[in-house]
């Protein structure tokens, strides 16, 4: 019986060893996840408040408190945040506490680029920031017609701040962000 068992256990050896010996494995290079969008499409939005502008047909918009709204993007598990306030001789206030929101990045940033928007036609003033590094936000935005709106907006993502994972999301929402400043108008 034992010969038995040692004879089934040698062809078991004999078996594994000429099977298995096929070309030495290598380990994969490191690869990232491809991440392409479909072209955004705009629509223009417009309630109560006192402000429309487009936005991507995609994103799903959420009105709170006082015309703050919250445009969510499920497949990429982004929000941009708009607040907006009356201008009340407050307009130096507001501006510093624009700013400020921004620059408290400064420290998680490699960069923060500013790009000034100005719309004379429309009254339409602001800056548009890009934040580069593993920061909370990616972008950020104000505009204000400097005497009765003031909007504010920023991009927040549902994980981790690693802007080499997030670029191409944090890219697509940013481009969103841009078009809605720039189409942004106020009511009379």
């Amino acid at each position: 019986m034992t010969k038995k068992i040692f004879a089934l256990a040698m062809v078991s050896i004999v078996a594994a060893t000429t099977f298995s010996c096929k070309e030495e494995v290598l380990p994969k290079p490191s690869s990232y996840l491809r991440l392409d969008y479909a072209e955004a499409k705009y629509s223009n939005f417009e309630n109560e408040c006192p402000f429309t502008f487009e936005m991507n047909a995609d994103a799903i918009v959420k009105k709170g408190k006082n015309c703050d709204l919250t445009i969510t993007y499920p497949k990429m598990k982004a929000t941009i945040y708009l607040t907006y306030k009356p201008v009340n001789k407050n307009i130096n206030n507001l501006l510093r506490d624009a700013q400020k929101l921004t620059f408290e990045h400064v420290i998680k940033a490699d960069d923060i680029l500013e790009q000034p928007y100005l719309n004379p036609d429309k009254k339409v003033y602001g800056m548009f920031y890009q934040v580069e590094g593993n920061a909370a936000t990616n972008s950020q935005f104000y505009a204000t017609d400097s005497t009765k709106h003031f909007v504010t907006g920023s991009v927040y993502f549902y994980a981790k701040p690693n802007y080499d994972s997030i670029m191409p999301a944090a890219s697509y929402i940013k481009n969103d962000m841009q078009r809605l400043m720039e189409t942004l108008k106020w009511k009379q």
